[in-house]
């Protein structure tokens, strides 16, 4: 225990090091802090499953995947942020950096899809136009599309319902040049609530698309 807690202090220096590095780029400093987070969970976990020895493998280990894995936020990850909300600016659409640093947009089903339908609405066109736009200038990120429903219905129904809200989402972006590779898809059916479904305003915040951008973290 005491070298685990000794392990975490030295990290825990090296991640103040990192933020006061003036001369470091904001990806050095991301991939940077990434390693040394990986390594404090490697040295919790490998402590308490291998005792002193775990946790400085453990410590390694969590380096290596702190530093070459996660996502990074670019200047063109916030210029793509930027580019989005002014795109989306009154429309309903939710534009945010999650914390894991992936560009996230909420599309609510008065933007999205009629009731039932996966068809994409008019309003939608020109926020996807927008956004397969910013895609192409930053043909290194990767695309995660996921369809969710309300309640209404059995999932027999809302399980393929999200999947094809959101193929046709990916499809609607691959026709405006963006690589099918990039992009996955994925269907919650109702199974991932963010709002009460015995209202109608929880349900149709329910009846969502969500679209997830993400920049892989790479070795310096």
């Amino acid at each position: 225990m005491k070298n685990i807690i000794a392990s975490l202090g030295v990290i825990a220096l090296g991640l103040g090091g990192l933020s006061g590095c003036a001369n470091m780029t904001e990806t050095q400093k991301t991939t940077g802090t990434g390693a040394a987070i990986g390594a404090v969970a490697g040295a919790v976990i490998g402590g308490a499953s291998s005792g002193s020895k775990g946790a400085t493998t453990g410590a390694v280990l969590g380096a290596a995947v702190g530093a070459g894995g996660g996502y990074l936020w670019s200047k063109h990850m916030e210029e793509q942020k930027a580019a989005m909300e002014q795109a989306t600016q009154g429309t309903g659409v939710s534009v945010s950096q999650t914390a894991d640093n992936q560009l996230k947009l909420d599309i609510p089903s008065d933007v999205s899809f009629d009731t039932n339908r996966y068809d994409i609405k008019p309003n939608l066109r020109p926020i996807l136009d927008r956004f397969a736009t910013t895609l192409n200038q930053n043909p290194v990120t990767r695309v995660t599309i996921i369809g969710h429903t309300d309640s209404t219905g059995t999932d027999a129904i809302n399980n393929p319902l999200s999947v094809n809200r959101a193929a046709s989402t990916r499809d609607y972006l691959v026709a405006r040049g963006v690589a099918a590779n990039r992009i996955a898809i994925d269907g919650r059916g109702s199974r991932e609530p963010i709002a009460d479904n015995n209202t109608e305003t929880g349900r149709a915040k329910n009846r969502r698309v969500e679209v997830l951008v993400a920049e892989p973290a790479r070795n310096p």
